[in-house]
């Protein structure tokens, strides 16, 4: 979630030998991060980002002066990275946005580290999250729900074909762009998979049976929140939920799905075929991988050579005055996130990759 504070006050320096380019030469990105002071090309003003294992990142908007381009810059505090053991899946996030590239997933521009924080550049997408329209809708009708399943289709599909497990499916990490489609966010959980994989880690509602039972898992984990989601944009809430986790992954292991009448017949039969237990029955998860869920009865009307075109229309197309625009965000106040100091240098050692 996008916040925004004043403006910072950004020196601009001259080139000198001290400076580095970023890459990409039409950025013309200035490296020079001192003291969280962002001695750059840009203009910025502060955001900050809540996740769900605790605030340790915030993302600023800023604007190329050359180009007049919006990037979001994500930055995380490593005390705080380290606190929580996340430092795997940080370098995880890094590595998987490295290596993707597709129109519904973030792009990634740029990384580097000073003493305290991380800073990763990004493409900003001004729409805000997929949540915030179904909280204020209530539920998806048929159609919507079909549009974002067939694009979070193709994207899943995409990343597996990396070999990609993404693992934190949920409308929190799904954010439009101007025109409407979608974008998958926030990779922190995302893993290069080989095998399996034995770490607890997504939200409640959307963990796979496998994954409570730490028997290991693998890619279906994503088909099986796909189903979650599917569910969830339907009906306006997941089909396993209980005030505490513990209840959520009893009912989620029980697998009992008690479906609102007015959903499609098809779309229920292809809820239940995601939510199967034995992921070796798992739609998505068998032979045939994603083209199995595309063949299904609910996507008939489907053109799945357009989907990844981006030439389906969009059922919802966000209020977007400018590329810059935050208003499809919801804003939080500060706090004093800024002021730890430095880090040591062996805890530094973790990151000289980054």
């Amino acid at each position: 979630m996008l916040v925004l504070f004043a403006p910072l006050v950004l020196k601009i320096l001259e080139l000198c030998s001290c400076c580095k380019w970023h890459k990409h030469s039409s950025l013309l990105l200035l490296l020079v991060v001192r003291n969280l002071h962002l001695l750059d090309a840009f203009e910025g003003r502060w955001g900050l980002i809540q996740n769900g294992t605790g605030t340790f990142g915030r993302v600023h908007l800023v604007k190329e002066k050359m180009a007049k381009r919006y990037f979001a810059l994500k930055v995380m505090s490593i005390p705080d990275v380290i606190r929580l053991k996340q430092e795997q899946h940080v370098h995880n996030e890094k590595s998987v946005l490295k290596e993707v590239n597709h129109p519904f997933l973030i792009r990634l521009f740029w990384t580097y580290h000073d003493e305290r924080f991380l800073y990763m550049l990004m493409e900003y997408v001004p729409g805000g999250e997929l949540f915030s329209y179904l909280r204020n809708m209530g539920r998806f009708n048929n159609s919507t729900g079909l549009f974002y399943s067939t694009e979070i289709i193709c994207a899943i599909e995409y990343l597996h074909s990396k070999e990609i497990v993404y693992r934190d499916l949920k409308p929190e990490n799904i954010l439009l762009d101007k025109e409407g489609h979608i974008k998958l966010t926030d990779f922190g959980f995302a893993k290069k998979l080989v095998d399996r994989t034995w770490t607890l880690c997504g939200t409640p509602e959307y963990l796979a049976p496998e994954v409570i039972q730490s028997k290991g898992h693998g890619r279906a984990v994503d088909w099986w929140a796909l189903g979650i989601l599917i569910f969830e944009m339907l009906s306006g809430f997941p089909p396993f939920f209980d005030d505490n986790p513990f209840g959520i992954y009893q009912k989620i292991l029980a697998g009992k799905i008690d479906f609102p009448r007015h959903l499609d017949l098809y779309v229920k039969d292809l809820i239940k075929k995601l939510l199967v237990v034995d992921r070796t029955r798992r739609l998505g998860n068998m032979k045939n991988g994603a083209d199995d869920v595309k063949r299904h009865r609910w996507f008939r009307s489907i053109d799945w050579d357009a989907v990844p075109q981006r030439r389906l229309k969009p059922p919802i197309v966000p209020k977007v005055s400018n590329d810059g625009d935050t208003s499809n965000f919801e804003a939080y106040p500060e706090d004093d996130w800024n002021k730890m100091p430095p880090v040591p240098p062996k805890d530094l050692e973790i990151f000289k990759n980054f």
